[in-house]
């Protein structure tokens, strides 16, 4: 019966996407600890010798806490589908995200955070890099602000927070099967003169959590790391432990994004073998998964083909092979793609039956973006003479942001996928900060998605 009513509602919202990741992860993304928070099922809890970070979030965050987020509840598939079916489609009913909201953000960012693979595998979560510069909206003003609503095309603030809280609430899931959840946070210098009307809109809109500490301090840029460690599951340790903080450093602002979903029909381990995949730099042998028997929805573009594949109560994932002699890079300039990345055209897709061989992935990718932003219009906030960020600290000036860290990582095999992402913004005063130190046997784009068809993952893969 569960997965009856998970298959009519993929066909209902028109084979709609989402992102959710497989495999039980190093670590579980930490939530509120009030009521509405709910713990993963006992089986599926990690283990703690494999997951216990340097230092427990849990006890390092309450000496810097200023405000704390919560977290919904919702109905577990263990209560039964017709009171998980109830409350999903409420909650679905209630948080409809106006189609095309997001397309002028995706269409501009996707290529641009894609762009320069130069041959190596890139992964990324558009989703996440919104809602980091939704907050960072929030936090500023002027200029800085018109700038940012201008690429997130919001014409207001409010617009921007009602459309935040509606991508939150419809990509949110912790139903026992699968999870998708996500996290920001402040990590705010002591003496930062912060207003408290912010803070809350930031943790009631963006369920953000607010601490308050001594840059200079090991155990507050520590708990900053277990934070993004817990958050995402413990899937980017290497790139959140790289994270730090000093003197300079008057804000960092973070955004985060988990998830985890098993495939409504799993690969069989015994199927899994090696196979050739054609890179640009040779061919290369890898392990694939497979499928002797599989149906799947395909659609056809104009120079590519993508096939989906459905994850339990989750959505699904696309992959999207180019067609012979057209490299992954052209397909970041072609209108028809793009627009497939953004939200797909499911009305044109048919349903087809055959084999199937797709390679097990684990692809990480750890990307400075302030490039990225200012190409995309954002160039106020980086300039210390210019950027407003009067609508969280009080009179003070020459604060810039001098960061933008994206760490992203997805992992497929025979159960299904995880995957994280966090985006860091670091914003310094007195001067610039220092720097931290189908058969898919060819080069292919990915997107996994929400189930309102919102990319949170975007991806090449060159080599698996």
């Amino acid at each position: 019966m569960k997965r009856f009513f998970a298959l009519l509602l993929m066909l209902s919202l028109a084979f709609s996407l989402a992102a959710c990741a497989a495999q039980p992860p190093a670590q579980e993304p930490s939530q509120s600890t009030s009521p509405a928070q709910s713990a993963p099922a006992p089986a599926e809890r990690p283990s703690p010798t494999e997951t216990a970070p340097a230092a427990s979030a849990s006890e390092a965050e309450p000496q810097f806490l200023v405000a704390k987020a919560e977290y919904p509840v919702q109905a577990k598939i263990s209560d039964g589908d017709e009171a998980w079916w109830n409350e999903y489609a409420a909650r679905r009913e209630r948080y409809r995200l106006d189609p095309g909201s997001l397309d002028g953000f995706l269409t501009a960012a996707m290529p641009v955070l894609l762009a320069d693979a130069k041959g190596e595998n890139r992964v990324c979560s558009p989703l996440n890099v919104y809602m980091a510069l939704a907050m960072a909206a929030e936090i500023s003003g002027g200029e800085s602000r018109a700038q940012i609503l201008k690429l997130l095309n919001a014409d207001s603030l409010e617009t921007l927070e009602t459309r935040a809280d509606t991508l939150w609430n419809s990509v949110y899931c912790d139903d026992g099967t699968a999870v998708s959840v996500l996290a920001g946070s402040l990590w705010m210098r002591d003496d930062a003169p912060c207003l408290k009307g912010t803070v809350q809109t930031l943790r009631d809109v963006y369920h953000a959590s607010s601490y308050r500490g001594d840059m200079s301090d090991p155990r507050y840029t520590q708990a900053l790391r277990d934070w993004l460690n817990e958050q995402t599951g413990g899937q980017l340790r290497d790139a959140a432990d790289g994270v730090r903080l000093d003197p300079q450093t008057m804000l960092a602002l973070t955004a985060t994004i988990y998830f985890r979903a098993k495939w409504m029909d799993q690969f069989d381990a015994a199927d899994t073998s090696p196979q050739v995949f054609h890179a640009p730099g040779g061919d290369i042998e890898c392990d694939f998964l497979h499928k002797d028997w599989a149906d799947f929805w395909v659609y056809r573009g104009r120079r590519f083909t993508a096939v989906q594949q459905s994850f339990e109560s989750a959505g699904s994932m696309w992959f999207l092979l180019p067609d012979e002699g057209v490299t992954t890079e052209e397909l970041l300039s072609d209108a028809d793609a793009v627009a497939f990345l953004c939200s797909g055209d499911y009305e044109q897709c048919e349903w087809y039956y055959g084999k199937l061989a797709l390679p097990k992935l684990d692809v990480t990718s750890d990307l400075e973006l302030s490039g990225a932003l200012k190409a995309l219009g954002v160039t106020d906030l980086f300039d210390p003479a210019r950027a407003d960020v009067s609508s969280l600290f009080e009179n003070v000036s020459g604060v810039a942001l001098t960061e933008v860290q994206h760490a992203a990582r997805l992992t497929m095999d025979e159960e299904g996928v995880t995957a994280a992402a966090f985006t860091m913004m670091g914003f310094g005063a007195g001067g610039p900060q220092l720097e931290m130190d189908f058969t898919l046997d060819r080069p292919f784009l990915f997107k996994l998605a929400s189930e309102d068809a919102t990319p949170l993952f975007v991806g090449i893969i060159n080599q698996p």
